[in-house]
């Protein structure tokens, strides 16, 4: 079992930044593929940036390459996202979520899944 507890949401201008982080308990953490992924009101959820189990692969959507960075710390159990140059398009639920295996796209072939941190971007 993994629990996973995001933070970091909140409100933004555009152009500005945000770090998002994810706490995750359990042992497997290190052995988890792990990904960030957000809602938009009345849209699906979609894969916004994964990495792989060491951290020396990631993998981006297009709609936030150069704007967003991924990392994450096996030491503490933790996954980031440090968010620059947001757009009121970046506005939505981010969650974090956990896999064993690659990285892949899918929203249904994760694991595990955070609560959630709101991010809003305001024009």
């Amino acid at each position: 079992q993994m629990q996973l507890v995001e933070s970091g949401g909140g409100l933004v201008q555009a152009g500005g930044s945000l770090r998002l982080s994810c706490a995750a308990s359990g042992r497997t953490f290190t052995t988890s593929t792990m990904g960030w992924f957000r809602q938009a009101p009345g849209k699906a959820r979609e894969f916004v940036v994964g990495i792989s189990r060491s951290g020396d692969n990631t993998y981006y959507a297009d709609s936030v390459k150069g704007r967003f960075t991924i990392s994450r710390d096996n030491a503490k159990n933790a996954l980031y996202l440090q968010m620059n140059s947001l757009k009121p398009e970046d506005t939505a639920v981010y969650y974090c979520a956990a896999r064993f295996g690659r990285v892949v796209l899918l929203v249904n072939e994760y694991d595990y899944w955070g609560q959630g941190t709101q991010v809003t971007v305001s024009s």
